[in-house]
């Protein structure tokens, strides 16, 4: 049984201990010029520990003048290939095309790989047959040896990391954190691939100028790939790459290509019409149900938010035969006027059978007559991006006759579950495994039976400038109402402060009202002495004159 990972958590893998090398590979070196360098890269692969019989190199001449040379110290399976296409794309499916291994390693000619690096590759491959293997990388000033030391850490050090590619690892708690693009890990330089994979994904783009790795990496994802960092897997690479001199310019070209064919890199597609060679989602429609039923479907799904969608419309489409006579009788009329509604849509395309792209990051497939809302579509996506999810499962009707639903599916993770499922297992089951399954409820997310008319691009645009006006107008009374919330705290403040005074006035007041009081019992008392000598007085006085 073929072990399973769900997501890109690959440490659900076991790993041979000690390995019992059964696995073929192929090491593919692109060279353009560059002799003494790829001596040192082909001594470097002499030394690794992982057998030398079950390693062949091939190194792929890039039309270096004079013709690279096999000197030295190297590999017994080595041998030399020519490639006169330029680029580095050309030259790496030149290699793959003469490769014989049950293992591709991509290796940069000016790449060095320690001694157990190719064997700490095989051990990942010998776990699962669907792994993308990248070791880690350190950039050396160096001066280059004229002959491969023994200790290439005494030699190279100190070297830079790879800091971008050690980032990404951290960040994403080595890329098992259900990360959203771990194909970008993907790097030619030292990376190692399935060759059945490979197969299944296609080779190397040579229409990219730049990005091609990374494309490469996207396309195996959608494969089923699951793409592991491997720390002890460590070469060094002879100086600098182009992209750490010249970042900037490097991403400003490789964007431009890399935005038409990886719709994952959603930053790159903030146009709100436009149309991509790779769209975001693919919507699976049959057109059986008639004209007005598929009609509100798909104008539906055209309007949403998303407009980085293409729709695949089945249905009879090579069988049609129009009566121009009697249109009306035609038995087949609703399939003509689908038909003739959308031939000229360039987001729909009429397929006598639904095969979407492979490379189409989602496929919702939706029975005609059921309307999403604007929004729909966008939630969806929302939910099984975050979620990290290869089925989402809508409940659109429930009855006697059975269930009717929607079904947004991730081909990712169908590529993968097809890889590890065993004969006659029901493939939503793998899904589940490998990525997780959700039913959610339509109704909740937008879904109706009725159309409402599409808005429409004005619509939207006089509902967006109403809203922008409406923010302003809000924005507005914000700051009157921030103006006069300072104002009353100011008033508050001084009231405040009065209080304060007039606590300390009636503190003046009372101790004085206290005085007073004391100086009012003292005279009281004063009063009632004075009579009672008085008194006193006034009886002996009488007492003496009888």
């Amino acid at each position: 049984m073929i072990p399973r990972v769900r997501g890109n958590d690959y440490r659900a893998l076991t790993l041979e201990e000690p390995l019992d090398p059964r696995l073929t590979v192929s090491v593919v070196v692109p060279a353009y010029g560059g002799q003494d360098k790829l001596d040192l890269v082909l001594a470097a692969l002499a030394r690794q520990t992982y057998p030398d019989t079950l390693t062949e190199v091939i190194v792929v001449d890039n039309g270096s003048r004079p013709p690279l040379r096999l000197r030295g110290e190297r590999p017994e399976l080595t041998r030399i290939v020519r490639c006169e296409q330029p680029g580095r794309a050309a030259a790496r499916n030149a290699g793959l095309a003469a490769a014989t291994g049950e293992v591709i390693h991509w290796l940069d000619s000016d790449v060095l790989l320690t001694p157990g690096a190719l064997e700490a590759h095989m051990r990942w491959h010998h776990a699962a047959p669907y792994l993308s293997v990248t070791g880690y990388l350190r950039f050396t000033e160096a001066p280059l040896p004229a002959e491969l030391p023994d200790d290439l850490e005494a030699a190279f050090e100190p070297a830079e990391p790879h800091s971008w590619l050690v980032d990404l690892v951290e960040r994403t708690d080595g890329l098992t954190d259900n990360p959203q693009r771990p194909f970008s890990l993907h790097v030619g330089g030292a990376t190692s691939v399935n060759a059945a994979l490979i197969k299944a994904a296609g080779p190397m783009d040579d229409d990219l100028v730049l990005g091609q790795d990374t494309e490469m990496g996207y396309r195996l994802w959608q494969a089923g790939a699951v793409f592991v960092p491997e720390p002890a897997a460590r070469a060094y690479h002879i100086g600098p790459t182009m992209r750490m001199r010249d970042k900037a310019p490097i991403d400003r070209v490789s964007h431009a290509f890399v935005a038409d064919r990886i719709p994952a890199y959603r930053w790159l597609r903030g146009h709100p019409g436009r149309q991509w060679k790779v769209p975001y989602v693919t919507a699976v429609v049959d057109a059986a149900p008639g004209y007005d039923a598929v009609r509100a479907t798909v104008d539906a799904l055209l309007a949403g938010t998303v407009p980085d969608v293409s729709v695949l419309l089945t249905g009879p489409w090579d069988t049609l035969e129009r009566d121009r006579r009697a249109p009306l009788k035609d038995p087949s009329l609703d399939l003509v006027l689908t038909e003739g509604h959308y031939r000229h849509e360039g987001r729909v395309r009429l397929v006598t059978a639904a095969e979407p792209d492979p490379a189409v990051p989602y496929t919702l497939r939706l029975p005609a007559g059921w309307v999403p809302g604007d929004d729909t579509l966008a939630r969806l996506l929302d939910l099984a991006r975050e979620q990290g999810l290869g089925l989402v499962n809508v409940l659109l009707d429930e009855s006697a006759d059975g269930v009717v639903a929607a079904r947004l599916e991730r081909t990712s993770a169908f590529a993968r579950a097809r890889i590890v499922a065993e004969a006659g297992e029901d493939l939503d089951d793998v899904v589940d495994d490998v990525a997780g399954v959700l039913w959610v409820d339509g109704a909740s997310y937008g879904f109706a039976a009725e159309a409402e008319p599409p808005q429409g691009r004005r619509g939207a645009y006089k509902e967006r400038l109403a809203a922008l006006e409406e923010a302003a107008r809000l924005r507005k009374e914000t700051e009157r109402l921030r103006a006069q919330v300072a104002k009353w705290r100011d008033e508050a403040g001084n009231w405040r402060k009065s209080a304060v005074e007039l606590r300390r006035e009636v503190g003046t007041l009372r101790r004085e009202i206290g005085t007073l009081r004391r100086r009012l019992a003292a005279a009281d008392r004063a009063r009632k002495n004075l009579r009672s000598i008085v008194s006193t007085t006034f009886r002996r006085a009488l007492r003496r004159e009888r």
